[in-house]
């Protein structure tokens, strides 16, 4: 085994009962994307030679999400869940005789930044040639405003780290630091569990605590050390809202990513981003737009107010909403506006395609500099199947068209409004089907006169 190689425990265990859920707490979303996937994501940077996920008993869900994670952790199960400690010897056996360096990490903590880990990781240097004053562990802290309910760290006077009080039992005369406990922690792969096996349950909860290493680790005499971090990375989710806090965490990092990267945002707190949502320069997005997963916009594309868009593609120099929704599938070539009301789905607008209003186009193509007028509908499902709609370039589709598919309108035709096409249309040609207008000449004033008379009987 090299020795400069890291692996990663993720505890991902826990029932998460506050969360009031049956979908395993890890598995909850922030920004569109699992806690456990993004914490894997971090972890990913470091290119571990070795990752675990502790799951419990049931937890098929995480066991297929670690299945489809690039990184394709193994899956170590607690079988019993008692305690950080006790989930985290659950790893041995999955980690074999690894002498690097291990860093253990929380799989509802999704806001640790991969430079952090970076840091602990190279405080320990597990594996290496030590001295006396070489850590054996590195324990994440952070400095917040108030450290409320946080556990502390004691720090003696060689600068090891001597324990960790939890706040309720912090006294007047105890000399705390001001540094909170910030869960995760990096260790000696060579003696990780050899520190683990003297952990004891001599507490109320009757579990094997992970921060009762400190203590161990003083005993021993090796050597300790705090990595320090931005206050909010160490955020764990228990509850809803300890998630939307997350959310909001997240977001304002991905708001700021992109007002770096050359977006304008007219409010960016009413602008929510996914964790995969890829935005060009000169990109303008006014208030109340969503992304979903898989979004991506070219540049010099302005999003008016109130869009959502999940899972579409948007090319240069396209105008979208406001009020306009954009489904997975949706692609937006070059030059197109999509309006207000207008909803794209599995579909393609070709350069300079415009369609301003009232408009649902699913299914289809839609060849360049086609204009799609008002209230035009492609009829896409039939109740058992979808099928496609094909409209060539420079066609021009009237007011309240519904286009039956399959079909398919060929370049330059002209759809009269109100028409209902179940047939395909020749190119250049007319396609019109709606009633022969009558006229009745007099008819509405009479009505009025016969009306009025009425009214004048009843009184």
């Amino acid at each position: 085994m090299s020795r400069d190689q890291i692996a990663v425990i993720v505890l991902a265990a826990g029932m998460g009962t506050r969360m009031k859920s049956d979908l395993p707490k890890v598995l909850h979303r922030v920004a569109g994307r699992a806690m456990l996937d993004l914490v894997l994501d971090a972890a990913a940077q470091l290119k571990p030679a070795r990752t675990v996920v502790v799951s419990g008993p049931g937890m098929d869900a995480i066991e297929a999400l670690c299945t489809r994670h690039p990184l394709k952790p193994n899956v170590a199960t607690q079988k019993e869940r008692l305690g950080t400690a006790h989930a985290v010897r659950a790893a041995e056996k999955a980690l074999g005789t690894f002498d690097g360096t291990v860093l253990v990490l929380f799989g509802d903590s999704p806001l640790i930044q991969a430079d952090t880990l970076k840091r602990m990781a190279k405080s320990v240097k597990g594996g290496a040639p030590r001295s006396r004053r070489t850590p054996t562990l590195a324990f994440l802290g952070f400095r917040p405003d108030d450290p409320g309910s946080y556990g502390r760290f004691v720090i003696g006077e060689d600068g090891n780290v001597e324990r960790i009080v939890e706040a309720r039992d912090i006294t007047p005369d105890m000399d705390v630091s001001n540094i909170c406990n910030g869960g995760a922690m990096a260790a000696d792969g060579r003696h990780l569990f050899k520190l683990l096996a003297q952990v004891k349950r001599a507490n109320s909860q009757k579990e094997y605590y992970l921060t009762d290493l400190v203590a161990i680790a003083a005993k021993t005499g090796l050597a300790t050390t705090i990595v320090e971090c931005e206050v909010e990375e160490p955020l764990g989710v228990n509850s809803r809202f300890d998630l939307a806090v997350v959310e909001q965490e997240m977001q304002h990092r991905l708001r700021l990513a992109a007002l770096t990267g050359g977006v304008t945002m007219l409010d960016p707190t009413t602008v929510y981003l996914s964790w995969d949502t890829k935005l060009g320069r000169d990109v303008i997005i006014e208030p109340h737009v969503v992304f979903g997963a898989d979004v991506t916009v070219a540049d010099n594309v302005r999003i008016n107010g109130f869009c959502h868009l999940d899972g579409a593609e948007v090319g240069p120099g396209c105008i979208v909403g406001p009020f306009a929704r954009l489904r997975p599938g949706a692609k937006l070539v070059a030059n197109v506006h999509v309006g207000n009301y207008v909803e794209v789905k599995n579909a393609v607008l070709e350069d300079g395609v415009k369609a301003n209003h009232l408009t649902y186009l699913g299914d289809a193509r839609v060849g360049a500099a086609t204009n799609v007028g008002a209230g035009t509908i492609t009829c896409n499902y039939d109740g058992y199947g979808k099928f496609h709609t094909e409209i060539g370039a420079n066609v021009f589709i009237g007011s309240d068209v519904a286009l039956v598919a399959p079909v398919k309108v060929g370049d330059g035709a002209v759809i009269g409004a109100g028409s209902v096409v179940t047939k395909d249309v020749a190119a250049d040609a007319l396609a019109v089907t709606r009633a022969e207008q009558k006229e009745i000449t007099g008819w509405a004033k009479r009505r009025r006169v016969s009306q009025a008379q009425k009214k004048k009987q009843k009184k």
